[in-house]
């Protein structure tokens, strides 16, 4: 990865909270929803949700999903 030079300078130079508020701006930016990818996921949530409604999905307590990771 290649920052240029001076950029770098510049963002160092900065406050603390100056730098903290940058690299939540920059983290933002990139954190733009793809319209297809959300259709994608809502088809596969319905198919989910209606697959657990005719009683094909079989379904697992919490307690038992969290004792397989403790």
């Amino acid at each position: 990865m290649s920052v240029p030079k001076k950029i770098l300078e510049v963002v160092m130079s900065l406050t603390a909270d100056n730098r903290a508020e940058l690299v939540d701006c920059l983290l933002a930016s990139l954190d733009k929803p793809d319209k297809a990818v959300d259709q994608q996921w809502s088809k596969e949530a319905e198919s989910r949700i209606n697959a657990y409604d005719r009683g094909e999905i079989n379904t697992l307590k919490i307690e038992e999903v969290l004792s397989k990771y403790r």
